[in-house]
Formats: C-alpha cells, sequence, structure tokens
C-alpha cells in the first residue's frame, strides 16, 4: 500500500487490527522512505534487521490473540534515550558508538506496547540547541525548505515526521526543543507535564527541565502514544506517582465555554508579523468554537531567557561531568597523565556548544558566584511558575505563538549564541514552571517565506494533558494544517 505514511495512527491500529497489513509489511514501507529520504539527515542509525525482528514478534503477539492499539505501529527515537538495539551517542563524538545495557523506561513502555523501533534520530549534541545545527554528524534539513534549520534540538525527530518518515518520534524538551521544532516543521509536538514521563535513560543535559514528549502529525495521534509512555517509574526519583491516564478521552469534547488566556507579553517587539498574523487567526478559530479569548500577563516572563541560561549550563556542567574518557566514551589517544587524559577526551570530544554550557555552568555554580546566580535564578524561576498559576486562575489554557519568526537560515544565527537563545523566548518560561504544552501548526510564513511553518503554543496547567490534547484536537478537526505534507515528501 504505497499511502500508508499518510494514515494517522489510529488508522494504522485498525488496519494492523484487520489484517489489512502485517507489522512487518509496515515496517518496511517506511524503512523504504528512510532509506529515499537519506538527504534529510534526519537519522543518525537505522537497523533493518533488528526492526523487522520487533515487527515479527508484533504479529505473533497479534496472532497469539494480544490486542492494542499500537501493536505494530512503528515509531524513532531521538538520540537521547539509549537503546540496547541501536547506538546512543546524543548526536556526539564523546559517545560515538555506545551500545546501552538497557532501554530507556520510554523505550520499554512503548515496545511493551508493541510498537516497532525504525532508528535512532538526530539532534542537537546532548540535546543542547534551537537549530539542529550542532549536531557532531552534521545538520537535519528541513523538509519543507531545506535552505532552512529544522528547529532543535529534537530536529530529527521533527523533521522524519514532517516527511511522514515515521508517524511518530520521541523527542525531549528542555527550553522548547519539542515545540520549536514542531513549529518550524509544521507538526504537532507534545511536552508533557515534567515528571510524568520517565527520565531514566534519558541522557541528561538538565535535569530539573529535561522532559520526555512526542512529534507526531496530530494530536489525536500524540493522545494515543502518551497514553502508554507516560506513568511512574520507581527509578526516576523525579517521577510523578500518579495513575496511568487514557489522554484520548476528551478529544471529542466541545470547547464551548473554554477560556483561552492571551498572554500581552508573547505579542510584544520582536515578534514576526507574518507569525503574529497566523496565531491571531488561529485564535480567531477558537473563538469560532465557542472559546472566550481572556487578556492575561505574565510580566516575569521575559526573565525566562537569564534564568534558563543559569540553571540548564549548571545543571549541564554536573551532568556532563561524568563524560571523562576513564569509563566509558570517547578516550583521546595521546595523553599524559591522568588529568590530561581527561583534558584531551573532553576537548576532543565535545563539541562547541555543550562547551560553551559547560563552562558557564561551571562559573555560576563556582564559590562566590553560586548565591549570586544559581540562588538567584531559581527564585526568578519560582515567580514565573506562580504566575502560570495566577494565569490559570483566569483562564483554561494559555495560547500564542511558539517562535518569534518561521525557521531562519542554516548558519543566520550560528556566529551569535545570544540570538540563538532568544529563539526560545516564548517557550523557556512554560519549562521552567514544568506544566504541558504543545506545537500544533496553523500557518506557514509570508513572501519569501510562504514554504516555511508557523505554530501555534497551547500551554496548560499541571496534569492538564487530557484538555490540552483536546483544545488541540478541535483545532485541528476543524483546520487542515496539521495534514499537509512537503511536496517533496508526499508521494
Amino acid at each position: 500500500m504505497s499511502e500508508l505514511h499518510r494514515l494517522s495512527i489510529a488508522q494504522l491500529g485498525r488496519l494492523l487490527e484487520t489484517g489489512g497489513v502485517s507489522a512487518v509489511e509496515l515496517a518496511r514501507a517506511f524503512l523504504d522512505r528512510i532509506a529515499a529520504a537519506g538527504r534529510l539527515n534526519a537519522f543518525l542509525e537505522v537497523r533493518p534487521e533488528v526492526t523487522l525482528a520487533q515487527a515479527a514478534d508484533a504479529d505473533r503477539r497479534r496472532a497469539g490473540g494480544e490486542r492494542g492499539p499500537l501493536l505494530g505501529v512503528p515509531i524513532a527515537h531521538k538520540d537521547i534515550f539509549v537503546t540496547r538495539d541501536f547506538a546512543s551517542t546524543a548526536a556526539s563524538r564523546m559517545l560515538e558508538g555506545y551500545m546501552s545495557p538497557f532501554d530507556a523506561t520510554v523505550v520499554a513502555r512503548l515496545a511493551r506496547a508493541g510498537m516497532v523501533t525504525l532508528g535512532k534520530l538526530n539532534c542537537d549534541e546532548f540535546a543542547m540547541g534551537s537549530s539542529n545545527e550542532n549536531s557532531a554528524y552534521g545538520p537535519v534539513l528541513n523538509p519543507w525548505d531545506t535552505a532552512a534549520v529544522p528547529g532543535g534540538s529534537s530536529g530529527g525527530s521533527s523533521a522524519a515526521v514532517a516527511a511522514r518518515l515515521a508517524p511518530v518520534a520521541s523527542a525531549t524538551d528542555t527550553g522548547g526543543s519539542i515545540r520549536e521544532p514542531a513549529a518550524f516543521c509544521g507538526i504537532t509536538g507534545t511536552k508533557p507535564t515534567y515528571g510524568r514521563p520517565s527520565r531514566w535513560g534519558m541522557i541528561a543535559f538538565a535535569s530539573s527541565l529535561d522532559t520526555a514528549g512526542l512529534m507526531t502529525a496530530s494530536a489525536e495521534d500524540a493522545a494515543w502514544v502518551l497514553s502508554a509512555m507516560c506513568g511512574f517509574d520507581p527509578q526516576d526519583s523525579t517521577s510523578v506517582e500518579r495513575a496511568d491516564e487514557d489522554y484520548t478521552r476528551d478529544l471529542e469534547r466541545p470547547l464551548a465555554g473554554l477560556r483561552i488566556g492571551v498572554p500581552k507579553e508573547f505579542f510584544a517587539a520582536g515578534l514576526d508579523g507574518e507569525v503574529e498574523r497566523a496565531v491571531r487567526a488561529a485564535l480567531e478559530v477558537y473563538r469560532g468554537l465557542g472559546a472566550t479569548l481572556v487578556d492575561i500577563s505574565l510580566p516575569n516572563a521575559e526573565l525566562g531567557i537569564p534564568v534558563y541560561y543559569v540553571v540548564a549550563p549548571a545543571e549541564c556542567s554536573s551532568n556532563l561531568s561524568r563524560f571523562d574518557g576513564v569509563r566509558y566514551g570517547h578516550r583521546t589517544r595521546e595523553h599524559g597523565d591522568l588529568a590530561d587524559m581527561i583534558k584531551r577526551s573532553r576537548a576532543e570530544g565535545f563539541g562547541d556548544e555543550p562547551k560553551r554550557r559547560i563552562l558557564i555552568g561551571t562559573y555560576v555554580l563556582s564559590h562566590g558566584y553560586y548565591d549570586a546566580y544559581y540562588i538567584k535564578a531559581q527564585q526568578v524561576r519560582r515567580l514565573i511558575a506562580s504566575e502560570f498559576q495566577r494565569a490559570f486562575a483566569q483562564c483554561d489554557v494559555i495560547a500564542g505563538p511558539v517562535t518569534t519568526s518561521v525557521a531562519f537560515g542554516f548558519g543566520e544565527k550560528a556566529a551569535d549564541p545570544v540570538s540563538m537563545y532568544m529563539s526560545d523566548l516564548y517557550t523557556i518560561p512554560g519549562s521552567l514552571a514544568g506544566v504541558p504544552s504543545m506545537s500544533i501548526p496553523c500557518g506557514f510564513g509570508e513572501g519569501a517565506h510562504a514554504s516555511r511553518p508557523v505554530g501555534l503554543q497551547l500551554i496548560g496547567n499541571y496534569f492538564d494533558e487530557a484538555r490540552l490534547l483536546n483544545v488541540a484536537h478541535q483545532y485541528q478537526l476543524a483546520t487542515d494544517w496539521h495534514t499537509r505534507v512537503p511536496a517533496a515528501f508526499a508521494g
């Protein structure tokens, strides 16, 4: 069947259930698409023999009477989740060729649900970046416009789903690394509440921020997979002890009476007009669906960038100290004593962005600066989280832009790290607060940017993923942005 890549996850599940296609046939169809789209550089590793063996096992499970909506459905994993059967490198030379002895909990839970792994996806090195230009294995190209970045750090995940090389991809979000690339690639990106999905087996960047999530074509697809992915994990000290949920339960709920908060700070100077017009048009669609738009304020949201770039590098400095060339990872070939070996190994193994963040983090954690920077940043972080709670007393969800602009070109911001960091202006506040949020496609840019997508950000209160997915799904029932596929990958 030549149109399998256009089907939703629910449709694929029904097709597998009725015998219209086998898991092996479905896996082969996507493997063929991946092979034909190698120019995107979305995948770092594909092992067809492993994928087909998993698919054959899914077929055996179904033949044995097992049932499940995800049994036999393919998925690709961001190379920040460790996997036993595929190398886990975090897109870094530091971990080149590393084979984990275990699967990350997110990978294991989805495998138990019967999902079949297509391969590992490219990303910014150790998930540090906003453009996917920081991968040690080369940048990922945006399927909509190959002259544009796909967004980061989950650029491989967003590009793979946008080009329909996989129906779903796992991803991670520390300061916007799901929502920004989803917006740039015109797909649905979902970041759950911090602590809802397990971090066990997710190569750590900033432990108090890292959150596993998904890239899908639609909110409905995300609801099916998120239901299997999220759950309490005793191996993860930050995992929230909460019962598993069916996130599809409220998808069809009407939006009449829904209060959508619109932060004035998200529509201030710096927001490109083409993005604002698309986002405001999306808000009018919601008004037509029965929702009420409520003006709200998040006055400390603008402090999110400086807070994040103290907290995240500090935690990065601590987490990446384990990569020293002693136990595993890259070890330099020529060195003197142990200290020299560690210095040379880290200098050779890490790219520029991890080095930059390690240096910043080490500085803010050093004696004399810890109280002045790190503690102050955590205090402001609490203020930002409190502002979200006050906002949710006035509204049910918050909506606004994901990014200040559509996807930018390769190299445009590479020489200016601060300008690159500003790409996450609207996503970082929600990350610091730990609330769930999404990006859904709502249009395209204008003029020279007419082929570059625009994303609408939806933010919910803690553990309100089902409501958030409902709000996104109802918009997608009324529009067709999420169904559009780049022309080069439509067939």
